[in-house]
């Protein structure tokens, strides 16, 4: 009886569909752009010595079940990373320290993304002229005053 797919040529098949799958995962993963969350900020990170880190040159700490992850999305640990200077998204635990790290690529790196908000010890005479509104957070205090009616 004559076959279409005889036992001979089975292995060479399945070969030929091993090569391909492993030559087109790789391909397909990068260009996929992981979605980080919304609460997610950039920045850069630089491990001093874990956990200690440096965030855009401060100081930071990261969270005792901190995960940095690759463009692959593979855990890094952070004494492997020290002393480099990474592009990455962050996002912080409820205590201030960094929980979730993502190293980025290039691609994820032209996205734009909100970055942390500058701290300063001083005010210009021109935010002075600003109009004062609630953000929730003003102590009582400080609220603008309204007129009586």
């Amino acid at each position: 009886m004559n076959r279409c797919f005889n036992s001979e040529r089975w292995p060479v098949a399945l070969l030929a569909l091993l090569l391909f799958s492993a030559v087109a995962a790789p391909a397909w993963a990068q260009a996929m752009l992981r979605q980080f969350p919304p609460s997610a900020l950039r920045g850069v990170l630089q491990v001093t010595q874990s956990p200690e880190v440096l965030l855009n040159g401060v100081p930071a700490r990261l969270s005792p079940g901190a995960r940095l992850k690759d463009g692959r999305n593979m855990l890094w640990l952070p004494a492997t990373l020290s002393g480099e200077n990474l592009l990455v998204n962050y996002v912080r635990d409820p205590q201030g320290l960094l929980h979730e790290v993502w190293i980025l690529t290039n691609a994820e790196a032209q996205e734009p993304r909100a970055g942390p908000e500058p701290l300063t010890n001083f005010s210009f005479a021109s935010d002075a002229d600003r109009p004062k509104t609630d953000d929730g957070k003003t102590p009582f205090h400080q609220l603008p005053a309204f007129p009586k009616r």
